[in-house]
């Protein structure tokens, strides 16, 4: 008998408030922050483009500006708690 783990998955879509964008330091906040949960943590561009949250430099490479909607994903055990931590802090960004 095979015992199946379900994986928990969540989503959730912000716009982005912030003047300049998600640049350098609140992507190293991001990351940080995303590195703190069990799950995998990916996130896309209006464009479809999706990354790993966990790469600072790929999270940049979305290019996301202020008005962009962006989505985190997050699967895992604690995709749900990821996911609302992680979209808190992208529609609170400060410079």
């Amino acid at each position: 008998l095979h015992k199946r783990v379900e994986r928990n998955m969540a989503s959730k879509t912000v716009e982005i408030k912030n003047e300049t964008g998600l640049h350098t330091r609140p992507g190293n906040e991001f990351v940080s922050l995303a590195k703190t949960f069990n799950s995998q943590i990916e996130v896309e561009n209006e464009a479809g483009k999706r990354v790993k949250g966990t790469s600072l430099l790929k999270l940049l490479s979305l290019g996301v500006k202020k008005g962009t909607k962006i989505t985190v994903y997050a699967e895992g055990d604690d995709a749900d708690t990821a996911v609302e931590q992680l979209a808190h802090l992208l529609e609170n960004l400060k410079d």
